[in-house]
């Protein structure tokens, strides 16, 4: 079975959700942003201090490329980690890709009490997450499945996927 990704913009879910898809289909797990950290040695604020947005990218499309030529994985990737062509093109080719959705209200909750957002260190927050959410709108839109997480359970969400998930071998 080819790989299950998860995109969408921070605070929809995609950790949670990841780790209860693992759970059900005994797929292995890798949070790119985790790896990023893991072979960085040091968090992923400290990258974009250290050496901007532009260097983490890079980092960012190393990892996806090399887990996506792997197979049985639910990978989660970081929120704009679909603005890049050659990130979603190695995504797809090994896997089908879901995109997890909120509200901005819903966004701001769950990420507000994470100071490890650098792109929400800002005055308005809400503002940022409305701005960012427009812009990345159309590249999430192109993800194969659209799995709205209002007011549902990791749980309810995973299950939601997998009743979607086309199950041919890939």
């Amino acid at each position: 079975m080819k790989n299950i990704v998860l995109t969408g913009f921070m605070g929809t879910g995609k950790t949670a959700v990841s780790a209860e898809l693992a759970r059900l289909t005994g797929f292995g797990r890798v949070e790119i942003d985790a790896e990023i950290e893991r072979t960085a040695g040091m968090s992923i604020s400290r990258i974009f201090e250290r050496f901007g947005e532009p260097r983490f990218r890079e980092m960012e499309t190393e990892a996806i490329k090399r887990f996506s030529r792997e197979r049985r994985l639910i990978i989660s990737t970081g929120g704009g980690a679909v603005m890049k062509k050659e990130n979603v093109a190695a995504l797809r080719e090994g896997g089908v890709i879901v995109c997890l959705t909120a509200s901005p209200e819903t966004i701001l909750k769950r990420t507000s009490k994470n100071a490890e957002r650098p792109l929400l260190q800002v005055q308005d927050p809400m503002g940022r997450i409305t701005e960012l959410l427009e812009k990345r709108r159309p590249f999430y839109e192109a993800a194969d499945i659209m799995v709205d997480t209002e007011g549902k359970s990791p749980r309810q969400v995973a299950r939601e996927i997998l009743e979607r998930v086309p199950r041919a071998e890939g």
